[in-house]
Formats: C-alpha cells, structure tokens, sequence
C-alpha cells in the first residue's frame, strides 16, 4: 500500500469510528437510531468520491436497509467548485484548445457542481448557448482508491458478512463499474444520443442534441435547453401550459421507456425536466437504466398479475426473474405477497402507489432468500421520484390508472410473434420430440442396467453440520477431561514417580491439567449460551 493509500485508510477509518461506525469489526450494522445520519455525515466529510458512492447505495435498497437509503438520498454536493485555471487547464488538455478559441462567452462560476463535475454555461463562436461539464481533477483516480480501501476492510472483515443476501465485495464490483461508466462522458453522450432516436417519434418529448467535436471522457458539451423546470408550477401557467396535460404525458413517457423501450432515465427528479415549447425535455443522463427483453416482459406481467390479484402467476415471475440465495420457502412467499394483496385491496385505487406496491413485493422475495435484478432497484427509485413529481403538478392523476391500460396494451403487442419466432419454435419442438422416443429407451437402458445415478442435493444443513461439530468436539474434550480426572486418581491411589509433600507430583500435575480443560469447556459452554 502506497504511502496514500495508507493516509487515506486511516482517514477512512478515523471519520467512520468518529460517527460510531467502529462496529465494523463486530457482526452486524449498528442499530442505532442515528446510525444511518451518521452515516450520511460521514460520508459527506470523506468528501466527493464518498459522496457518490452514497448517491449510488441510495438507489440500491437491495443492499442497505431503508432507513438508511432514505438518509443518504439526502447526500446533497455541497463540495467547493474548481477554480477556472484548472478548467481552463483541463479543457487544454482534452482538446488541444483555449477555452476562448471556441467560446465567445464562458461563465467562469459553474451554475451547478456536483460529486465528479461542474457544470458551465457558455456561448459558441456561431452564437449557440451550450452546457459543458467538465469532469473534476483526479476524480478517477481517487475513486479507484477509495473504492480499492474499502474493499480492503472488507476483505478483512469477510466473515462478518457471511449473513448478507449481497456479497459486499460484489456491490463494491458493481459501485465501481457504475463510476467507470459514469466518469466516462462518452458514455452519457451516447444515452443522450439513443434516448433521442428511441423517442424521435414522440411528439411531445425530447433532449438536448450533444456537440460531438467538444465531448470527450472527461468532457461533455451539448444544447442549453432554456425553459422552464418542471417543478416552476407558477411560471408553467403563466405561460398557459395545462398542468393535467404535462402530468399524464410525463407518466405515458416514462411508462414507454420502461415497458416499451427498457432504456430509462434513472434519476428523473425536477431539476432533469424541463418544459419548453410544449414539450418535455429529459437532461443529465449521468444514470441510466436498462431492462433486457426477458426482464422487460417479466416486469409487464407483473403488473397485470397485480392488477389481476394474481399471486402464482406474480411467484412465477418472480421466481424466474430472481437469483435464489439460499432456500426459498413457496408457501411463506405466497402468503408474504398474499398479506401484502390484503393490505393493498383495503385501499383506495387513488392512494396506491405503483413504486411502493413493487418495492414492497420485492422486499417479500428478499426476505424469502431472493435476490432481484439491481436494474429493478434503479426501476424503483425513478419510479418513486416520477411518482413525486406527478403528484406535485397534477394530484388528481393516479400513475396506475395510466399504468395498467399502457401495460395491456404493450403486452398484446408483444404477444404476437413475429414469422421468424414461429418459425424457430417450430423447428425446436419438431426436432426435440423426434428425440423424445431414442432419448425415453435410453434412460430406461441405464434404469435396468443399474448405470442411473440419482444426485441428491443438501440445502441450509451448513449451520446443523457446524453444531454437530462443537457438539463433537465438547464431547470429545469431555472425555479427555475424564481421563485426566481418573488417570490421575489411579496415581496417586498407587503414589507412584515423583513427590512433593509426599504427593505423586504426576498425580497432581493431571488434576490441575484436567481443572484447567474442564474450566474452558465450561467458559465455551456459556459464552454459547445453551448450558
């Protein structure tokens, strides 16, 4: 380890024993109630690396409990900006140009700045207003660091998170991967790029176009979308927008993106919407989210089984979605989901919520040993923030109402295959039941000729093979113990070897060996706690 790396560790762990979180050597995350505060101040003191890494945990609820996601959403940037020298400096340094060789006007103050990059308004030489983000200095470098350190104290607390559903080191893996993509403008670019292309056909929505000849990995510029932000109500009718009519099209938008195109805006909050010249424009593509063909169609009928109060048909997808991390019990699932049904049909229609219907079904499966896709997790948390936004601007539209229909009716779409799809499950069944018959005599072959072999497989007996173990050796110690005792007794019965106040010193020497064996056998016994 680097002598920065080390400076850095014990910052990391300084801050993180300061606002009580020395527990990380112990079992389990502190319950302490201001423990997730806690760690939202900690957090902000390691500074921006930190501070993303937190604004990606506050989208994973898959791996911290809620009440800590709900705090760390709260992860505001409230980091220093970079002076304009060293943008200056950066900007030379990614295109070979001076910043005024390109723009006639460059706003030295950055009008936002964030976690990995601040934001400047600028002018074109040819007039147009853009937006370039320019990425912060050693950003990347720091975040592998700090990423790197703390997979280091994991590493050497492993085994305090043997109980976890997710594996730590693989969330690292994946906060990692997510910066990479994200420090990397290229990236955001080509979001930007396809989510226009996918919605070209829209009428109503929109996004910024992307300058290409000034975007490079640590360097993004594009159109400056001058309108007003979503969350403006007062100015929208000023302008004589009809409030009703943004909310349903901002719920239909963001519906297509999930169940149509699987391609979705991950971070959809007031500050990345925009209405201008009546239409929705999305901005900051930072985070986006994708959902697979399969993963998209199994979403789709998970909404219509929750229309449908269709609990076997919502297990098998989510038994089919789902990555198993230990044994799942059907039949508690099923009632797990079928209390939650209860509780949701003693609602009113107007007051579910679609995002908190899902994020309640999906803790059931976690709970029950299932871990879901973390696209879904992401899925969730725009849906929640939509949601937010919806009800703001228009409280009378219920998200579900527009939810259920737009899913029945992608759903009848998708449910017509297409010649090629025929054409290929046809030539698959034809084929396979040919080999049905050769296939059927050939296992009864083995069957007769006693060559079948039968596999059996051991599910959650980890734990009872572990305390049949200290149950073993306790008892094998126990009769140690004994022999010592007896042994012992038989010597100085006989006063045979050596003496010491006329007492066999052998005699004497097993006694104290068998109080001390039998004095450690005892402590073990009641640290366990089962006397």
């Amino acid at each position: 380890m680097s002598n920065r790396a080390l400076l850095r560790f014990k910052q990391i762990i300084k801050v993180m024993a300061k606002y009580g979180f020395g527990y990380i050597v112990d079992n389990k995350i502190n319950s302490g109630k201001n423990s997730p505060f806690n760690l939202k101040k900690a957090f902000e003191e390691l500074g921006p690396t930190f501070i993303k890494i937190g604004q990606i945990l506050s989208t994973r609820p898959d791996i911290l409990p809620e009440e800590y996601i709900i705090e760390l959403q709260k992860l505001q940037d409230n980091t220093s900006y970079c002076s304009f020298e060293e943008i200056k400096k950066i900007f030379y340094k990614e295109l070979k140009k001076d910043i005024y060789d390109v723009f006639d006007e460059f706003g030295k103050v950055p009008i936002a700045s964030a976690s990995i990059a601040q934001a400047h308004k600028a002018i074109l030489k040819d007039g147009r207003k853009v937006i370039i983000k320019i990425q912060r200095p050693n950003i990347e470098e720091d975040m592998e660091l700090d990423i790197a350190i703390l997979k280091r104290i994991v590493n050497l607390t492993k085994a305090r998170f043997k109980d976890t559903l997710i594996d730590p080191l693989e969330a690292l893996d994946e906060i990692l991967l997510s910066t990479r993509r994200e420090l990397n403008f290229k990236n955001e670019a080509r979001c930007i790029e396809k989510f226009k292309e996918l919605n070209e056909d829209v009428k109503f929505v929109s996004c910024p176009e992307i300058i290409w000849s000034l975007t490079t990995k640590k360097i993004i510029a594009m159109e400056y979308i001058d309108g007003i932000k979503i969350s403006d109500l007062n100015s929208l009718k000023e302008e004589g927008y009809d409030l009703n009519d943004i909310g349903k099209k901002l719920a239909l938008s963001y519906f297509k993106q999930i169940f149509k195109d699987g391609f979705f805006h991950g971070d959809p909050h007031p500050g990345n919407i925009i209405i201008k010249n009546n239409k929705i424009y999305y901005i900051d593509f930072g985070i986006m989210g994708t959902l697979s063909p399969p993963l998209r169609n199994a979403l789709n009928e998970a909404i219509i089984a929750i229309a449908l109060n269709d609990i076997d048909k919502l297990i098998q997808v989510i038994m089919t979605i789902g990555i198993k991390k230990g044994m799942v019990n059907k039949n508690k699932l099923y009632e797990d989901i079928d209390s939650l049904f209860l509780n949701y049909l003693s609602t009113s229609l107007k007051n579910i919520k679609i995002s908190s219907m899902l994020q309640d079904i999906f803790n059931a499966a976690k709970q029950n040993n299932i871990q879901l896709p973390k696209d879904l997790t992401l899925l969730i948390r725009g849906l929640v923030i939509i949601e937010g936004v919806v009800a703001k601007i228009s409280p009378d539209i219920n998200i579900l109402d527009i939810a259920i229909p737009y899913v029945k009716s992608n759903i009848q779409l998708h449910n017509i295959p297409s010649f090629n799809e025929i054409f290929t499950n046809t030539y698959s069944f034809s084929k396979s039941s040919m080999e049905l018959p050769s296939k059927l005599i050939k296992l009864c072959n083995f069957i007769l000729n006693g060559r079948a072999k039968v596999q059996l497989e051991h599910r959650n007996l980890t734990k009872q093979v572990l305390e049949l173990n200290k149950m073993v050796n306790r008892l094998i110690f126990a009769i140690i113990t004994s022999s010592f005792i007896i042994g012992s007794s038989l010597i100085l019965n006989t006063n045979i070897g050596p003496k010491i106040f006329g007492i066999s010193l052998i005699g004497i020497t097993g006694y104290i060996a068998a109080a001390f064996l039998g004095f450690w056998l005892l402590i073990s016994i009641l640290r366990s706690g089962k006397l």
